[in-house]
C-alpha cells in the first residue's frame, strides 16, 4: 500500500469520519463513503480490503492521532502533571458535549457498535484505549513524583478513570445534556487531588 499520505486514501478517510460520526458504521454504505470522497471504487479496494478492514484502519488513525495530542498536552512543562491531566478531562468534557463531528465520537460512536459485530475492530478499539490508558498512567505516576497528585492513588485508576469518562459520554449523547460530563469532572478532581496542595 501507499504512503497514508496518499490524497485518496485521506479522502476515504475524511469521508468516513464525517459519516461514521453522525450515522454509525453500519448505517453507511461504501456507495455514499466514495461520494463523499469523491474517489473512484477501485480506490477504496486499492487500501482496504473490505468495509470491515476500513474501520479497522479508520480506528487505528484515529487514535494515531488522539494519541499524538495527548503527547503534546502530557509534554507541557510549565504545567504540573495534575494540570495536564483536568486539562485532558476539560477538554474531553468540551468536546463531548456538544454535536458530534469528524473525529469527536468515533470511539464513543463505535464502541458497543461493532464490538460484537467485527472482531479485528474490537481488537483495534481495545489497543487503542490500551494505549490511552498507559499514557493516563505514566501522568498519574509523574504526578505521584511531582507532588501534584495524591500518592495514594490506586495502580488501577488511570484504566477506572477513562472508563468512568467513556461511560459519562455515552450517558451525555443520550440525555443530550453534558451533566454527566460535569460530574464525571467533579469526580476525577477528587480522585486526583485528595486535597494535595497543588504547586
Amino acid at each position: 500500500m501507499k504512503s497514508k499520505s496518499n490524497e485518496n486514501y485521506q479522502q476515504i478517510l475524511a469521508a468516513g469520519y464525517q459519516l461514521i460520526s453522525v450515522k454509525g458504521f453500519n448505517h453507511v454504505g461504501l456507495a455514499e463513503i466514495l461520494k463523499v470522497a469523491n474517489v473512484p471504487k477501485g480506490s477504496f479496494y486499492y487500501y482496504f480490503k473490505s468495509k470491515e478492514h476500513f474501520g479497522e484502519e479508520l480506528i487505528n488513525d484515529y487514535f494515531s492521532d488522539y494519541l499524538a495530542s495527548i503527547d503534546q498536552l502530557f509534554s507541557d512543562v510549565t504545567l504540573s502533571s495534575y494540570d495536564r491531566l483536568m486539562t485532558y478531562w476539560q477538554q474531553w468534557a468540551d468536546t463531548q458535549s456538544t454535536p458530534c463531528n469528524e473525529k469527536k465520537c468515533l470511539v464513543v460512536k463505535l464502541g458497543a457498535e461493532v464490538s460484537d459485530l467485527s472482531e479485528s475492530m474490537r481488537i483495534a478499539l481495545q489497543k487503542g484505549a490500551n494505549s490511552v490508558i498507559e499514557k493516563i498512567a505514566q501522568c498519574i505516576q509523574s504526578g505521584v513524583e511531582d507532588k501534584s497528585i495524591d500518592p495514594n492513588i490506586q495502580d488501577h485508576m488511570a484504566e477506572s478513570l477513562y472508563h468512568l469518562w467513556l461511560g459519562a459520554s455515552v450517558v451525555a449523547k443520550m440525555k443530550k445534556d453534558k451533566t454527566p460530563l460535569l460530574s464525571a469532572l467533579s469526580t476525577t478532581t477528587l480522585i486526583l487531588s485528595n486535597n494535595v496542595i497543588k504547586k
